[in-house]
């Protein structure tokens, strides 16, 4: 088959490259296009297209999906499957195109964290299980029918980081399955309102600034989840003396404490600890609104609170 692969970030530069190791025909890659970044404003290339130029692999980079010029290059490329990892919501033009259709890796078990972040909300949420699925790709977001998925069991304290890591490993190894069998023939489609099981269907929306705030009246477990799934991007935080604080890592300490939730205890040497219901937060692995990210025992050296 020729193939069309579209995506951006290392997410899914583990996916192109399993892809190209297994001997898929990949014809063109399809990115972002480059963006200023850093102080400098030096134009940045996405992950993806780093991979592609590596390999010599055709590029395309539109700013517009719908562009005429862009239609025109996809069709003179004559795919027969499109493959999406970590990309733009493609209009309908571009999805319908190959005779195969176009299939997405999504990190979840759809029909569960449909949406931008299931990676950081399945964290927040404490689940004891996740995943990666495949799917054709439909008119509604991560809506389609599903092909393929593949579970992994959760620790409980991993970070966001870390799971990223598993799930864009994991997910590699089933989309080179997945396409395989659809060059095969040999798959069955599964429509997601036939794998819903009753349960209560949970969402994966942007994360935004705000719902990175820590409210230190919720359960001590519940800050402790949320610090986790956003680590180490966009990260958790609070305020500390008048200043942002970064939380990219913490103990959760099952106790009563004695002073209000929000207040916070330390011996300015080796442990600063807030309270929250049910328990401490104990932080680990910190930033400060003007300084570097450091350990806590780091941190309490160059602060007096």
């Amino acid at each position: 088959m020729r193939i069309v692969f579209m995506g951006t970030p290392e997410f899914a530069v583990a996916s192109l490259d399993a892809l190209i190791k297994a001997g898929s025909d990949i014809v063109a890659v399809v990115t972002a296009p480059d963006k200023p970044a850093g102080r400098g404003k030096k134009l940045s290339e996405s992950a993806v297209k780093q991979y592609a130029v590596a390999n010599g692999l055709k590029i395309l980079q539109p700013e517009k999906l719908k562009s005429p010029e862009f239609i025109a290059e996809l069709q003179a490329l004559k795919a027969d499957l499109q493959v999406v990892v970590a990309f733009r919501m493609l209009p309908e033009v571009v999805w319908t195109m190959p005779a195969k259709g176009t299939i997405n890796l999504h990190a979840s078990l759809l029909p569960q964290y449909r949406g931008a972040a299931p990676i950081n909300w399945v964290l927040i949420n404490g689940e004891k299980e996740t995943g990666a699925t495949t799917f054709f790709l439909k008119h509604e977001i991560d809506t389609g029918d599903v092909l393929f998925t593949e579970k992994i069991t959760l620790t409980g304290n991993e970070a966001a980081g870390d799971l990223h890591d598993r799930l864009m490993n994991k997910g590699a190894g089933l989309l080179v399955k997945t396409v395989k069998a659809v060059e095969s023939g040999r798959y069955n489609e599964h429509p997601q309102v036939q794998l819903l099981t009753g349960e209560e269907l949970k969402h994966a929306p942007k994360i935004f600034k705000e719902d990175c705030l820590i409210d230190w009246l919720q359960p001590a477990e519940a800050i402790y989840n949320k610090i986790r799934g956003l680590s180490p991007v966009p990260t958790a935080y609070t305020d500390l003396n008048g200043k942002t604080l970064k939380i990219y890592a913490s103990e959760l300490l099952i106790d009563e404490p004695a002073i209000q939730p929000g207040g916070f205890l330390t011996d300015n040497k080796t442990f600063l600890k807030f309270a929250a219901k049910g328990g401490f937060i104990s932080l680990k692995d910190v930033q400060l609104e003007g300084k570097k990210r450091m350990g806590i025992e780091d941190f309490l050296r160059g602060v007096r609170l």
